[in-house]
């Protein structure tokens, strides 16, 4: 018997009716991410898997028993599930969150302008991106928008076959010498990213800008809203790219979005299906959340850092009849995954990577005992004796996993809400799936690590 550390490949070591739950898996996933393309639509789409699985609005249960399913919708934005177990909730639950907020390009409040014969709507972007990766690909519009009455209008245009969609037109090369001496940092000015919305001119408009008269005449037949609602609304450009898999053997699954909803997805799979297997024999109650902001870092009433967790903890206190106990002695002795992708060693890329500490794309669910940069700088650093806790628990039920890193010492660095967590005094180790190209239009994957990915988080619901 070896003892030396190697990863495993997780394809090698299934077996077929393994690689058939595998497919499965992953085109009911692929389904989700096609349609929760923002943090409003992957909360409707999670609340519908729920409800056609038993869970019920906590806000319809006045007393809670072991077994109850329930969610909170926190502002539309953000969900917290719980199924709830037969121990005292002062003994801790278990805690798996992921986030939903991806990278994007926002509209500005007030951004419908006419150039040049052209309608364009001036973004600003959302989150850590490379920006000339969203020029010159097909973007759909997604949001909502209130009226001056108060209504909320939900808008999706461009993901129909039928839809038109939207872009924003790089240069062309042959007049790019001076954009082209550019570092990459400042080769795309923010200010240029808008995105082209029209180009026809409203023929009966006695106004001068008759392209963009033309645009806000379609909106307002269509949605009937007028410019100023632009100020009342969060409407977003996405890539219009459909998910894939990737490969002539279809090992792979390209895709926007997948950090962070390949995790998210997990994690309401997870705590829907370990409540099926665990029936009225659960110990611990099992806590799942999807939440909004992590990207720009966790600020705001639908982030991490929102106080709406602890009212939803506090619910479940009160409706447990476990008056007196102390969410803090809860939180204390509770566990958590911070269910976040992390960097895959990128082939073309590999002298970024620590090899020996990265994490290899198809060889499992990544743990990371700590992220952060530098002298890890703003790193959640999880305990020895939850590290080993974790492995363990994998280990028993057979789940992949690999020990990695986000990459070399100084090289970058990045973060997830377990920090957040770890400051309320739970357990918590960052443990998700490896992704390539992170943070672009057109995420990958290995559709063996996203279904490890789920069995993790069934395990630990499980344990």
């Amino acid at each position: 018997m070896s003892i030396k550390y190697e990863k495993k490949d997780v394809y090698s070591t299934m077996e077929e009716q393994d690689l058939e739950n595998t497919n499965l898996y992953a085109k009911s996933y692929m389904e989700f991410l096609d349609k929760a393309r923002t943090e409003y639509l992957a909360v409707e789409e999670a609340i519908e898997i729920l409800e056609n699985n038993g869970f019920i609005s906590i806000e319809e249960k006045d007393y809670l028993e072991p077994g109850d399913r329930i969610y909170f919708v926190n502002k539309s934005k953000s969900l917290y599930v719980a199924v709830i177990g037969n121990d005292d909730i002062v003994k801790g639950v278990n805690i798996v969150g992921a986030h939903i907020d991806s990278p994007r390009l926002d509209i500005k409040p007030m951004p419908l302008i006419e150039k040049s014969g052209t309608a364009l709507m001036k973004t600003q972007y959302y989150g850590g991106i490379k920006k000339y990766q969203w020029l010159s690909i097909p973007l759909a519009m997604y949001g909502v928008m209130y009226n001056k009455d108060g209504e909320k209008i939900k808008i999706a245009i461009g993901e129909d076959e039928n839809d038109p969609v939207f872009t924003i037109a790089d240069l062309l090369p042959h007049l790019a010498k001076d954009q082209m001496n550019h570092k990459a940092e400042s080769f795309v000015d923010p200010e240029k990213m808008s995105v082209i919305v029209g180009s026809l001119k409203d023929k009966d408009s006695t106004e001068s800008e008759k392209v963009k008269q033309n645009i806000l005449r379609l909106l307002n037949e269509k949605y009937g809203v007028e410019e100023i609602d632009f100020a009342r609304s969060e409407i977003s450009f996405v890539p219009a790219l459909k998910t894939k898999f990737i490969g002539l053997d279809r090992g792979l699954i390209g895709g926007y979005g997948q950090d962070d909803r390949v995790c998210a997805y997990a994690t309401i799979r997870a705590i829907i299906d370990s409540a099926d297997e665990l029936g009225e024999s659960i110990s611990k109650t099992n806590i799942a959340m999807i939440v909004d902001k992590e990207e720009i870092g966790s600020i705001g009433t639908t982030s991490m850092n929102s106080r709406a967790f602890d009212m939803f903890v506090n619910k479940i206190i009160e409706k447990t009849n476990s008056l007196g106990v102390d969410k803090l002695e809860v939180y204390y002795n509770s566990r958590v995954l911070s269910a976040d992708v992390t960097a895959g060693i990128n082939p073309e890329y590999e002298e970024v990577h620590d090899i020996q500490n990265g994490s290899m794309i198809g060889c499992g669910i990544s743990v990371e005992k700590y992220t952060g940069s530098g002298g890890k700088y703003s790193a959640s650093d999880a305990n020895a004796s939850y590290m080993s806790e974790v492995m363990s628990l994998f280990d028993r039920n057979n789940v992949i996993y690999q020990v990695g890193t986000l990459g070399k010492i100084e090289k970058g660095g990045g973060g997830t809400i377990a920090y957040i967590l770890a400051d309320k005094g739970c357990e918590v180790v960052d443990c998700g799936t490896p992704v390539l190209a992170m943070h672009s239009p057109f995420e990958v994957t290995s559709k063996y690590d996203v279904y490890m990915t789920y069995l993790a988080y069934k395990a630990f619901y499980k344990d």
